[in-house]
């Protein structure tokens, strides 16, 4: 097997060296270049596993690196080093398509991780959609141009270790497209840690990310370890990243910087090897603009965005949805996937789906308990009927009280199909359960 080789560049001689001798250690061959213009010769002579650049060139810049590879060897991955507290090159980097980035002065113990995940990042799009689908990860199903778009965006973030912000409603897929980019990254093989950042009481929440040591406070009785250390080597999902506390953001931010931990009751720190992929319903610029999110935090998690369609624009992909959950849910149950009626399939297309895939997934299961005869009626689906006309008396109803009105509908049908799971209805509404109660309260419904 042919060694490895690294493309080097940078116009000081002695961080060259550093990595010359850093490489060689692991066995990489590397060439050296001083210049964008030297780099430009190297990369159209002859290919490369991996090229490392500085961010400031004589001639140029890493971005122009970035962009050459980009044209002369689109496989090759690229990552920049960044002067210490640089963080905003670094952003600008990994916006432009850089796979990772180290920051000066270079520590040899991050090469090593950084050089090995670039190497097993998957060649072809074709292998990362049959590795994930052999690993049990979901796939995006339907052919809506939407959905297409998502698909691509995957693809290609996957091949970088740029912290994605994945937004969209609730019940959208947000983890399944989380969970997509893991299994096509160099990751793949490393955990998926996923955490609720909204389930975490917040006396609890440093404890439970990084950690602690035995005696750090009272009922500490052994070491454990936090989210963290156990996403090493794999990626840490952090959904409704915009219910953390302020202090939590604080500390959270520091990390993703430093890129190091400390666990409570510990005075050495650790290494963060974990890729961050954070999700939200909440419009995060809002939460900013209201003082309950830092917005340094929300750049550095957004450095990607990644949007999940609601199922109301991608209408067109519901049969083919509702086909899979169908086949899916009666696979476990160890029974026949029963057919679904063209009306049904008609009814599921002109439903709101205002909780969105959660939602049909709910209607598919109880019609699936329901069904008789092999094929799943309109009748079993449950839909709520659609709003009568306003009568004569009622359109003289002022505005608020027909919209409280339809509002109550719409959450005792939620109510009702989550089985007064509070929970899951406000899944299903795209609020918080929080948010739902005090719907219930204003509204007069008990809860």
């Amino acid at each position: 097997m042919s060694r490895r080789t690294v493309l080097v560049v940078d116009d000081e001689s002695d961080i060259r060296e550093l990595l010359e001798v850093g490489l060689a250690r692991m066995g990489i061959d590397a060439e050296c270049a001083a210049s964008f213009a030297e780099a430009r010769e190297c990369l159209a002579r002859r290919a490369y596993d991996l090229v490392l650049t500085d961010m400031r060139l004589p001639d140029g810049d890493g971005l122009g690196v970035i962009s050459a590879t980009a044209e002369l060897q689109p496989a090759t991955p690229v990552a920049v080093i960044t002067a210490f507290g640089s963080t905003e090159n670094a952003v600008a980097a990994l916006k432009a398509g850089a796979f990772d980035y180290l920051a000066k002065p270079i520590r040899l113990q991050l090469l090593r991780p950084l050089v090995a995940d670039a190497f097993r990042l998957p060649p072809s799009g074709g292998k990362r959609k049959a590795a994930a689908a052999e690993g049990g990860t979901p796939l995006l199903v339907g052919g809506s141009q939407p959905i297409a778009q998502v698909r691509s965006l995957i693809a290609r973030i996957a091949r970088t270790q740029a912290p994605v912000a994945i937004t969209g409603e609730s019940g959208t897929g947000k983890e399944v497209a989380a969970r997509l980019i893991h299994a096509g990254s160099s990751r793949a093989a490393g955990p998926f840690v996923a955490v609720n950042c909204g389930a975490i009481p917040e006396a609890l929440m440093e404890s439970e990310f990084f950690g602690y040591r035995k005696g750090a406070f009272t009922g500490a009785d052994a070491d454990r370890e936090g989210y963290f250390h156990a996403a090493r080597g794999g990626t840490l999902f952090l959904d409704e990243v915009a219910e953390l506390p302020l202090p939590m953001q604080v500390k959270l931010l520091r990390v993703i910087q430093e890129r190091r931990f400390r666990p409570l009751g510990d005075t050495a720190e650790q290494e963060v090897d974990a890729r961050i992929i954070s999700a939200t319903h909440r419009a995060l610029p809002e939460r900013v603009a209201e003082g309950l999110f830092r917005q340094d935090l929300f750049y550095r998690l957004n450095v990607i965005e990644l949007r999940m369609p609601s199922l109301r624009e991608i209408a067109s992909d519901i049969p083919a949805l509702a086909h899979g959950i169908v086949e899916r849910l009666a696979r476990q149950a160890g029974a026949t996937p029963p057919e679904l009626a063209e009306a049904a399939l008609a009814a599921l297309v002109r439903h709101p789906f205002p909780g969105n895939v959660r939602e049909l997934e709910n209607i598919l299961e109880r019609a699936l308990a329901l069904s008789a005869g092999g094929q799943i009626e309109v009748s079993d689906l449950g839909l709520a009927p659609a709003l009568a006309p306003a009568s004569a008396p009622a359109a003289r109803a002022s505005l608020r009280e027909r919209l409280e009105e339809a509002e109550r509908r719409m959450i005792l049908d939620a109510l009702e199909r989550a089985g007064r799971d509070r929970d899951a209805a406000a899944a299903m509404l795209g609020t918080s359960v929080r948010g739902l109660r005090l719907r219930l309260a204003r509204l007069g419904i008990p809860d």
